[in-house]
């Protein structure tokens, strides 16, 4: 029932356009609310850095397996038939991330990656090795900002500049000086910015690391899928990735590895599971769910691409309509599929609840901050006025996002603005 011809060992194919078909896709209405729109399989959904449509070949696979009770800990042919679907994913995984399978942990997400990452005890072959800095871009999602199992008085904030990148030189002055120090440093930056999409030269940031000895964690989450991962061109010791941000379910991630013998000491202790790197019973169903993605992310990477041509246009449009409408991070290397940018004098959340009115779904920021309209961590490190961040909204594209929604966002766009006032010539920050 579980055998190398089920789903969850292979993606679809065959089926039109069915590698890339996801759940409750979207198709232009306008007038209904989201919440109505989506029940009808109508609504535009342009939020995929908060959460991704599930793929139908994801929501097949785990529907194949809905039921299924072996414990991959076990010896018998449940328990078996458990491991080769984790066994499976982990395979997939890895060769999203580019490293060997035995390098991937698996996790309950990218929050529990990260935590986990930012330890101050890491474990190689020899023993284990200790750090006491850890430093931190100032664009980071909240669990890196947290500093993880860092003492607080231990963790440093990196400067960005206008675009959201970290400064470079700064951080190599830094870590010169807390190497003259004798200070044994973990540096974590991410990969690509969740709101504004801005890309951080990892391979610079990796070399500055490696000069003085120090760890490199990435949270990759947002760049899983998107743009190729390279742990080795970025010099980085870990990374983390979800199964939600590419089309797989929420509740599961996992924690990349560049050497399987250098590793963060265990956050959670007890069982052996994932070679006695993160210990309790694996969700099958949701790895195994994940894999399929990973699979559908990697073969599907070259085809995001595509929209970028969307993203642009759709500035344009923007700029033509309220001509004061500024971009962030323009100038910076972004992801294709996402656009962070402000109006001023159209308050975010008022522009929200328009736009769900038309059925249309983005966001003003991180969906970890949802629940309530705040200015930006993220624009408030790059020097963005808090005024004009509060006015800040993020279009963020999936692979099935077309021409139409897009157009049908902008044409929903120029009426919200038209109730709200007009203004002058627009700019890029």
């Amino acid at each position: 029932m579980f055998g190398r011809n089920s789903i969850a060992f292979r993606h679809l194919r065959g089926r039109g356009n069915g590698a890339v078909e996801c759940i409750s896709a979207g198709v232009t209405r306008s007038g209904q609310g989201v919440d109505a729109a989506m029940a009808q399989g109508k609504a535009i959904y342009l939020d995929h850095n908060a959460g991704a449509k599930l793929r139908l070949a994801v929501a097949d696979a785990m529907r194949e397996l809905i039921g299924f009770t072996g414990n991959a800990s076990s010896v018998h042919a449940p328990g078996r038939a458990a491991r080769a679907q984790i066994e499976a994913a982990r395979s997939a995984v890895a060769a999203l991330a580019g490293v060997e399978a035995t390098n991937v942990v698996f996790t309950s997400g990218a929050t529990e990656a990260n935590v986990m990452a930012l330890s101050p005890v890491w474990v190689d072959g020899r023993g284990s090795r200790g750090f006491d800095r850890l430093l931190v871009g100032a664009c980071e999602h909240p669990s890196v900002l947290s500093g993880g199992r860092f003492a607080a008085d231990a963790v440093e904030t990196l400067a960005v500049d206008g675009q959201g990148r970290v400064n470079v030189a700064r951080l190599s002055q830094r870590l010169g000086e807390l190497a003259a120090e004798g200070r044994s440093v973990l540096v974590s930056v991410m990969a690509a910015n969740n709101e504004t999409g801005v890309i951080q030269p990892l391979e610079e940031i990796g070399q500055a690391a490696r000069e003085v000895g120090a760890t490199l964690h990435v949270d990759a989450v947002q760049a899983a899928g998107r743009i190729p991962l390279d742990l080795a061109r970025w010099q980085a010791d870990s990374a983390a990735v979800s199964a939600h941000k590419i089309g797989g379910p929420q509740g599961a991630g996992a924690l990349v590895l560049r050497n399987a013998g250098l590793h963060p000491a265990p956050l959670l202790t007890g069982g052996g599971q994932e070679r006695r790197k993160r210990a309790g019973t694996e969700n099958v169903l949701a790895i195994a769910g994940f894999g399929v993605a990973a699979r559908i992310a990697l073969d599907e990477i070259a085809d995001w691409e595509r929209l970028g041509v969307l993203r642009d246009g759709l500035e344009r449009d923007l700029l033509h309509i309220r001509g004061e409408t500024c971009v962030f991070g323009q100038e910076a290397p972004r992801l294709a599929n996402t656009s962070c940018f402000a109006a001023p004098g159209m308050p975010a959340e008022t522009v929200l609840i328009a736009l769900d009115l038309e059925g249309i779904a983005v966001s003003s920021g991180a969906a970890c901050s949802s629940g309530k309209v705040s200015s930006s961590h993220v624009l408030a490190a790059m020097g963005v006025d808090r005024d004009l961040a509060r006015c800040a909204l993020r279009v963020s594209l999936g692979p099935d996002t077309d021409a139409d929604e897009i157009e049908a966002f902008v044409a929903a766009w120029r009426r919200v603005s038209a109730r709200m006032g007009t203004g002058g010539a627009g700019r890029a920050a």
